[in-house]
């Protein structure tokens, strides 16, 4: 099979079934693009999703596209881009042109309701996952304690906080780093 067109499929798969954005598409990538196709390690899928969610965008997107180019180069993130943004699309266009008072049908605000609380789910795991792998020691834990506190209860904007831990992670990492390579 060629391999632009799998890379449109697998994305349009993952595009199609994932519902609540980046998160929740977290484990479909891993077992699409780790396990079943040994396109990219689970090293190299965190750090994908890592630049996706600092990169301006949406992170489902953003993590296609580095994940594409990985693969294919500029092709491959062109066409794992438009893999994951068809569905949606699709799906929109349709509901437009069928049903024009959508959110407010019953069986459809129950359905979406399930799907909410389904999201949620996908949304801890992939949290879970993302903590396991970023915290691997006291100062990796203290920044995240401190970054939790800060975007929970303060009205700091998540960008900056991103922006400003990013710094000081490096400057905590490089320091030790540099005291490590002097020994």
């Amino acid at each position: 099979m060629n391999i632009y067109f799998e890379l449109f499929l697998v994305f349009f798969k993952i595009g199609l079934f994932t519902f609540g954005g980046g998160y929740a598409m977290l484990p479909m990538l891993e077992k699409e693009i780790v396990e079943k196709k040994s396109w990219a390690t689970e090293e190299d899928l965190m750090k994908f999703f890592a630049i996706g969610q600092v990169t301006p965008g949406v992170i489902a997107v953003n993590t296609a596209t580095f994940i594409g180019y990985y693969k294919k180069g500029v092709l491959g993130g062109i066409v794992s881009t438009l893999g994951v943004i068809s569905p949606s699309l699709l799906i929109i266009s349709i509901i437009a042109n069928i049903l024009n008072n959508f959110s407010e049908i019953l069986i459809v605000q129950n359905a979406l309701n399930g799907i909410r609380i389904a999201v949620c789910i996908l949304m801890c795991s992939s949290i879970f996952k993302l903590l396991k792998g970023s915290v691997n020691d006291l100062v990796g834990g203290c920044i995240f304690i401190f970054a939790f506190i800060l975007s929970y209860f303060t009205n700091i904007s998540t960008v900056v906080l991103v922006f400003v831990f990013a710094i000081f992670g490096l400057i905590i990492y490089l320091n030790k780093f540099e005291t490590e390579f002097k020994k």
